[in-house]
């Protein structure tokens, strides 16, 4: 018997049948599956905006396909109007929330089957926790990603232009009023920002992890096939519901390694590694255990594919040379092919039957002629990390891979800021940015305007940046964050000073603070954890509870 018809039986449930009646349902409704439609529209985020047209064509999708639709909303913040300011530090923990606003929904009316509707950087993490928390039938849809604006900089624009342009305007290299023109055309209109950051990325995991259709993650959001997948959703949730495929079958082992494999081998937003945590651990595995698959898939899946911000491509290239099921397609022999889907059919039956006429082998290239042959995501470690920490190799150019110089310490994002847009980093420094981890921050904001100011101002290729916080997908330059363990809990970046020399050597793999272990242990000594900036509210409970990057920064209950 389905969930939904256990709370709708007569008589001992004709209240529930007359709760749903009072809104319009009839019996016949109330005897197909109830499916879930959670929505995360919203007027403020570009990537939610066309999300109520696209519930609209995922209900007509389970109607035909002998379901009844029941959209609810979900809350889902944007990532772009929080940087650089206090609303950063809400956008990670948002993720545990939505997550938990899912599962409340979905338990609470006992729901059969769950479409997730989300495109933004915590957004889709959070419904797929959701998703694997659940078990129950679910597909996840993202509403597509925005297109380019005019040629900025040797490519077309988009949302991040504007950040460029203010560190090129501070160095006289652009004028404002060029500068205000662009707030009208970077962003020709919704969906999720047309690089290749944490959102896109993460669209692009849910592919690659099985929850959503073929082709799902890229459709930008203003095209037609956007409804036409939509539609197809909401008749594939319903066929999920009657042959019981549920998100466990989907999220697991196998299916992780994939998109591990996938992440690197398109060079994907460092923050795929702590949602993909996130996720792994609400499907019961192990975070020790993942943080290892990213250290070793990182060292033998090539670099296949190559998008904005590590080249002029963008979204809608990517889509138009195949996409997600393309890279898969290219990579299928490191892939476990027998990972189930939610077509009902397994990656490898997808990838049988994909075929691509127009591949630009400028943004997708062969296993036989990568781009690099390790791939875009690299775990460093050493003793100013020992947990682990991440860089992006393929957003760092080659002869940075190895860098070496004086530390420049900020306890805080606009410490530094202020430093770099007055002129006060000079090359060879690395910019250390710390109390932004997890607890600390709290909630690990992105250093996404330091980095973004340091390529302004030009010093992007001779200057590095360690934190203990997190970096956006559209970072370019040589950058390292994660740090775990974070300043806050005492971690070896609470204690580096300005002069100390570091070493950044992302072909070795290390991350390394050249002061003796004994002059550190004095500097350990005098350490005293900050007090809580935050003593009321959600970011205080979020505080206490986060776990360490290495371990997704999820809530912990112990």
């Amino acid at each position: 018997m389905r969930r939904s018809q256990k709370i709708l039986r007569r008589p001992d449930f004709s209240f529930n049948r007359a709760v749903y009646k009072s809104m319009g349902f009839s019996d016949k409704d109330l005897d197909k599956p109830i499916i879930g439609v959670a929505n995360t529209w919203s007027e403020l985020v570009p990537g939610s905006y066309n999300l109520r047209s696209v519930a609209e064509s995922v209900k007509r999708g389970i109607y035909a396909a002998g379901g009844t639709p029941v959209e609810f909303g979900v809350i889902g913040a944007c990532d772009g109007t929080a940087q650089g300011n206090e609303g950063m530090r809400f956008i990670l923990p948002s993720r545990d929330l939505i997550a938990n606003d899912v599962e409340v929904m979905v338990q609470a009316h006992q729901l059969d089957g769950i479409v997730l509707l989300g495109s933004c950087d915590k957004i889709v993490p959070g419904l797929l926790m959701a998703a694997a928390r659940l078990k129950l039938p679910a597909i996840l849809l993202p509403g597509g990603p925005m297109q380019g604006g005019p040629v900025f900089d040797n490519r077309a624009s988009d949302l991040t232009s504007l950040s460029e342009g203010c560190g090129m305007v501070k160095a006289g290299k652009l004028a404002e009023e060029a500068l205000y023109e662009m707030e009208d055309t970077c962003g020709p209109g919704c969906g999720s920002c047309s690089f290749y950051g944490t959102a896109n990325t993460m669209c692009c995991l849910s592919e690659a992890l099985g929850m959503t259709l073929p082709t799902g993650a890229l459709i930008p959001a203003v095209y037609a096939e956007r409804t036409r997948i939509a539609f197809a959703t909401g008749e594939k949730i319903v066929e999920l519901v009657e042959q019981n495929i549920t998100a466990d079958k989907i999220i697991n082992e196998k299916s992780m390694d994939n998109a591990i494999r996938v992440l690197n081998a398109t060079g994907g937003s460092t923050n795929g590694v702590l949602h993909l945590l996130a996720v792994a651990r609400e499907a019961g595995l192990s975070s020790p255990a993942i943080m290892e698959k990213f250290e070793k898939i990182g060292m033998d899946t090539p670099l296949i594919a190559k998008v904005n911000p590590a080249s002029k491509y963008n979204m809608e290239d990517f889509y138009f040379s195949g996409g997600i099921p393309q890279v898969m397609k290219e990579i299928a022999p490191l892939l476990n092919l027998d990972a189930m889907t939610v077509t009902g059919k397994t990656v490898g039956e997808n990838l049988d039957s994909w075929s691509c006429r127009n591949v630009n082998r400028d943004v997708i290239k062969t296993m036989e002629e990568p781009f690099s042959r390790f791939g875009g995501i690299a775990v460093l470690k050493g003793n100013l990390s020992p947990e682990g920490c991440i860089t992006k190799p393929s957003a760092i150019r080659p002869e940075m891979h190895f860098f070496k110089g004086k530390a420049r310490v900020f306890n805080g994002e606009e410490e530094a800021e202020k430093a770099i847009l007055e002129g006060g980093i000079k090359r060879g420094d690395v910019v250390v940015i710390r109390y932004e981890g997890p607890k600390g921050g709290p909630g690990m904001r992105e250093m996404y305007k330091a980095m973004k100011y340091l390529y302004g101002i030009g010093l992007a290729e001779s200057t590095a940046l360690i934190t203990d916080g997190r970096f956006s997908g559209t970072n370019n330059g040589c950058f390292v964050g994660h740090i775990s363990p974070e300043a806050a809990e005492g971690g070896p970046i609470a204690l580096i000073e300005d002069g100390d020399e570091i070493t950044i050597d992302i072909p070795n793999h290390e991350i390394t603070l050249h002061v003796e272990e004994g002059i550190l242990a004095k500097r350990r000594e005098k350490f005293q954890a900050p007090k809580p900036k935050y003593t009321k509210g959600y970011l205080a409970l979020y505080s206490k509870m986060a776990a360490s990057a290495s371990r997704g920064a999820v809530l912990e209950m112990e």
